[in-house]
């Protein structure tokens, strides 16, 4: 699986490089003449859909990553805003509650492939909960790493599928990197947000959303946090349009909370690099990333399909969620975000009277937040000591 920098086209065959050297993330290089010629006519999973990106992708074998991907796109008429339609990708029906599960499903099958046995990320969240959860199916090893004031409630959520559960002191928007670096030393494969593996599948979600509509949306609408789905998005519409597929690429239009909008602010700006911001509390604390690893990459995604990036504060996503619910559709507050920026992009003139809007509804959450599960064998460790 060769890997290729987004932004200087460098090329490298190493299987554990995540980053490139001019420090923007890598991902899974694309071979339009690999793509079939036409769509296929039937998705039930993530992997119907996955040869249209021209990867060399692995096997999904069984269990969770076979189950990945799959979800509906529905059709809302009581969720249109102002003269736009809307569809909504539903991802919370996937394994465990997010579209995490499909760059799971993919990283898990790589390593599977080359024969490895180690897994870990770096998350509080449905990406810890997705890959501890792939790993257990798999009967891999996995280690997640969370902060130290993680709440007991997502402990319960991640613990319950068996994982070493790590929580660390310190400044954990550096886990990102640190990981990496202590994985490849002690050949752990850590599937964290922007891995070439994760973006790779989660681009999935956009191929089957162009699968699924007779007609390619004018818009396609994701929260974007670290940067990793918008970026495997983008991949999609590329990869798609180069193998003649797409003659009219949907504009890719992310969201985040006002309160930790660092590529929001950085598209308002008209800058080309995200910069760190310091962040402040919101509802969608799931897509709260004041430090996105991808989110100069998610920046040039949405610019170079004429789409944005926008803001919604909290007042804004409870009344979308309430939308959301009213439609049948239980989504969590990072979700909803989706529905909160059609009124911003209306007045912005992305969207149009007439258009059509996919929302990616990417999770549905934790669940039980009261599930009685042990999490006294968790451990607080320091990052550099954990495979010593």
């Amino acid at each position: 699986m060769t890997r290729v920098c987004w932004r200087c086209d460098a090329r490298t065959d190493d299987h554990r490089r995540v980053r490139c050297d001019c420090g923007e993330p890598l991902w899974l290089e694309t071979d339009p003449d690999a793509a079939p010629d036409s769509f296929p006519t039937c998705v039930e999973s993530m992997w119907d859909v996955l040869p249209l990106l021209g990867v060399d992708s692995p096997s999904p074998g069984n269990g969770l990553p076979a189950a990945a991907g799959g979800t509906p796109l529905v059709r809302t008429e009581s969720l249109d805003t102002d003269g736009v339609a809307v569809h909504v990708k539903p991802e919370g029906l996937n394994p465990t509650g997010s579209f995490k599960d499909r760059g799971t499903a993919f990283g898990i099958a790589a390593a599977l492939e080359r024969g490895e046995d180690r897994v870990g990320t770096v998350s509080h969240g449905n990406m810890a909960e997705s890959v501890a959860a792939g790993a257990a199916a798999a009967g891999m090893d996995c280690t997640v790493l969370v902060p130290a004031d993680i709440a007991d409630e997502r402990l319960a959520a991640i613990a319950r599928h068996g994982p070493r559960l790590v929580r660390v002191d310190g400044d954990y928007g550096r886990l990102y990197h640190e990981a990496l670096e202590v994985g490849r030393e002690a050949g752990v494969r850590f599937l964290n947000s922007d891995a070439p593996w994760r973006v790779a599948g989660q681009a999935t979600t956009a191929l089957e959303v162009l699968v699924q509509l007779d007609d390619a949306p004018d818009a396609l609408v994701l929260p974007v946090s670290s940067g990793g789905h918008a970026s495997g998005t983008w991949q999609a519409v590329r990869a798609l349009t180069g193998a003649g597929l797409l003659d009219s690429p949907p504009k890719l239009c992310f969201v985040q909370a006002a309160a930790c909008a660092p590529i929001a602010e950085a598209y308002a700006r008209g800058d080309d690099e995200v910069t760190p911001v310091e962040g402040g509390e919101t509802i969608a604390y799931s897509i709260a990333n004041a430090d996105p690893p991808s989110g100069s990459r998610a920046l040039a995604a949405a610019r170079a399909t004429d789409g944005a990036v926008v803001a919604v504060d909290d007042a804004a996503i409870e009344r979308a969620g309430e939308r959301f619910a009213g439609a049948g559709l239980a989504v969590e507050p990072a979700s909803a975000t989706t529905l909160a920026a059609l009124e911003p992009l209306r007045d912005a003139r992305v969207l149009d009277r007439g258009d059509t809007a996919v929302l990616v509804a990417t999770g549905r959450g934790f669940g039980d937040p009261d599930a009685a599960i042990e999490t006294e064998h968790v451990e607080l460790a320091a990052v550099g000591s954990l495979f010593a």
